[in-house]
């Protein structure tokens, strides 16, 4: 058994930790709610947006011609894979890496190129020689528009070129602070919304639908692309926030632990100068 010195460093040790952990959960516990909070303000207007598409496409029938919505014979895909900077978050940079390589297996006919956001998932492919053709730091902790737009842009300038003929995203579908799905969705060519509860009004567009329809889909793309970045960005706070609060339980138990068998030591160490004084008593008289 160590000695009582070495066990009360290990307990300072361990509780310096727990402080640690205790703090980092509750900053991440703050950044959920700005990002959840940001994602609520968001909903009316991608409500909306999506309501004007399908409403356009509904007017305009089987008339929607857009270089976004082009479909076209796949040579190359694209993937934009979402990942985090840092670590200490659980599984979640674990779980993304490993839906995207299961997205890569799955286009394994065709050239692939990748997009990527964030140093876990940048690092791990690129130490693997995967091709990634253009790199972006992880956004903020609440995404932003402008964020959103510069990665958007991007994207689109690869597709309307040519580079990629499909662009997926590969991202963390938000459920709950404990719960999140990785997924793998498509983003280009766009697909309008459908299914939306329209009205029975009968609407004129001016200009024309198509003009209409030209100015909303760049902004349709930008919305869903800062929608999947807030999604994954609460993902990492809540799996971060988790796996904070299971490492200041894990530090309580091990305190605990330790505290029970300083006090053996301490009771140990007791009785043997109790034994030793009684010994030494004895053979003085």
């Amino acid at each position: 058994m160590a000695n009582q010195r070495d066990i009360k460093r290990r307990i300072r040790s361990v509780t310096s930790t727990q402080q640690i952990t205790k703090a980092m959960k509750m900053v991440a516990a703050a950044k959920l709610r700005r990002t959840q909070e940001a994602v609520i303000a968001t909903r009316p207007f991608t409500s909306k947006l999506n309501e004007v598409l399908s409403r356009i496409v509904a007017s305009a029938k089987d008339n929607l011609e857009h270089p976004l919505l082009e479909v076209r014979t796949v040579k190359k895909v694209g993937f934009v894979v979402v990942s985090a900077d840092r670590g200490l978050s659980g599984g979640y940079n674990a779980n993304i890496i490993k839906q995207a390589l299961q997205s890569f297996n799955e286009h394994k006919d065709v050239e692939y190129g990748i997009v990527t956001i964030g140093n876990k998932a940048n690092s791990f492919l690129k130490k693997r020689d995967y091709p990634i053709e253009e790199e972006f730091a992880s956004v903020s902790d609440v995404p932003t528009l402008e964020e959103a737009i510069n990665i958007t842009n991007k994207v689109k300038d690869f597709y309307l070129n040519g580079v990629y003929d499909e662009v997926y995203m590969v991202y963390t579908k938000f459920i709950t602070a404990m719960q999140h799905k990785p997924q793998t969705i498509k983003l280009l060519p766009i697909e309008p919304p459908q299914g939306v509860q329209l009205d029975e009004r009968d609407y004129i567009f001016e200009p024309t639908p198509q003009e209409v329809m030209g100015r909303l889909l760049p902004m349709y793309l930008q919305n869903q692309v800062l929608g999947m970045l807030m999604e994954a960005k609460a993902s990492e706070h809540g799996a971060t926030m988790t796996a904070m609060d299971s490492a200041s339980n894990n530090a309580s138990e091990m305190i605990a632990d330790l505290t029970l068998w300083y006090n053996r030591a301490r009771q140990a160490a007791i009785t043997n100068e109790i034994s030793e004084i009684v010994g030494g008593a004895n053979a003085l008289s």
